[in-house]
């Protein structure tokens, strides 16, 4: 048995926002990230269609991009406080991963992280609250997963929290609130997205339900993310229905090793922060061809390449134009192709890359790629994307 789960309403279209006047409750908290949605106006009307639907309004402000266990806990504080019925989060997938966590310790302030961390392990939610998500940017797809990612500082890991509790009651998918983002946005949240798609695909718990979601959030995203990049707003709007496709096919099939390597790596390094969607589009190349060696994996993503139109007359041929294709998004993107072109320090990289290797093995999304890998062969699949060599083994 499987089980498939999806928000019970996805609002989408130009001006949906306005469907928060329709909720119905006492009391929201609305919690949003670091100001965009506040200058660009979109707080102010959130606030007023809330109040228009007869509800006490606050706002918990300032969640920080990559948010924190301490800022997670500072919401949910905030919410036994006010005790809303409603928790409404709206931005990237920052300010809504958090606010997912946090209704987790507003409902169950006795229950730990270390709880949360273990994963399909959240007690019974909506107790006390329902959610809304509004995203901001056209990439994670949180507002209709089962997933929050939230970092803890101190070890400097990020963990992935993953259960069908937190995927929310509503999404409202309003082209509106992207139309400001900026161009290295576009790219790095595009490429978040075609990778939830193509690790969906592939991944082992891939269905009947979620193949026909993944193939269509592919084709969207390679018909309009260069146009969307260089600011057609038309494109920009297929945009952000194409990433909260790919959120509904991974969130039911899960992902595979470009997540768990991106993960790893992302506060790794002293040279600076990789930028989640930055870290895929990285990765995803080198993994194809490392999973490609998986007969079953190789079938569909021939089966990916073919649906694509793109050229190929046998498997591995059309393997190829794949990562071709990639290859060629990353450079119209102006996406690095390696993580010494990124700026990752040599020396550095070779001295924690084998716990990185060991750390990206155990993370939650390893479990679903179709080839298996060890920590060895992760090192080596790491300096492969490190140096830019052929993964041939």
């Amino acid at each position: 048995m499987a089980r498939f789960t999806l928000p019970r309403d996805v609002y989408h279209g130009k001006g949906c926002l306005e469907e928060l006047k329709n909720l119905k409750g006492k009391k929201a908290i609305l919690v949003v990230g670091g100001g965009s949605m506040k200058r660009q106006g979109f707080l102010d009307k959130a606030v007023n269609y809330l109040k228009e639907a007869g509800m006490e309004v606050e706002v918990f402000e300032g969640v920080e991009p990559d948010p924190s266990v301490e800022t997670v806990m500072k919401g949910a504080e905030a919410m036994r406080k006010f005790e809303p019925d409603w928790i409404v989060s709206m931005g990237g997938g920052s300010p809504i991963d958090a606010a997912k966590a946090m209704w987790a310790f507003y409902e169950y302030p006795e229950t730990t992280f270390e709880d949360l961390c273990i994963p399909f392990n959240f007690p019974e939610l909506r107790q006390k609250a329902k959610f809304c998500a509004i995203p901001s940017t056209s990439g994670t797809a949180t507002e209709v997963t089962a997933f929050s990612v939230i970092t803890n500082y101190q070890t400097g890991v990020k963990y992935p929290l993953a259960d069908f509790n937190i995927t929310p009651d509503v999404a409202i998918v309003d082209p509106d609130l992207v139309e400001g983002l900026p161009a290295k946005q576009v790219a790095y949240t595009g490429m978040d997205a075609l990778t939830h798609a193509i690790e969906a695909y592939v991944s082992t718990l891939n269905c009947s339900f979620t193949d026909p979601l993944a193939l269509q959030a592919i084709e969207m995203v390679l018909d309009y993310l260069p146009a969307s990049y260089n600011s057609n707003m038309a494109a920009r709007e297929q945009m952000h229905y194409a990433q909260c496709l790919a959120g509904m096919a991974f969130s039911n099939a899960l992902l595979g090793i470009v997540h768990s390597m991106a993960h790893k790596t992302g506060a790794a390094f002293s040279t600076g922060h990789i930028p989640h969607g930055c870290a895929n589009a990285i990765y995803l190349p080198y993994v194809i061809k490392y999973n490609a060696k998986d007969p079953v994996a190789a079938k569909r993503y021939a089966e990916i390449a073919r649906r694509m139109g793109l050229e190929g007359t046998s498997e591995k041929s059309l393997i190829n134009s794949l990562c071709a294709k990639i290859d060629d998004f990353n450079v119209k993107l102006n996406i690095p192709k390696t993580l010494k072109e990124f700026g990752i320090n040599e020396e550095e990289f070779k001295e924690k890359i084998a716990g990185i290797a060991e750390r990206a093995v155990g993370d939650a999304c390893t479990g679903s790629n179709p080839r298996e890998i060890d920590p060895a062969t992760m090192e080596k699949l790491f300096t492969c994307t490190y140096y830019g060599t052929e993964v041939d083994f």
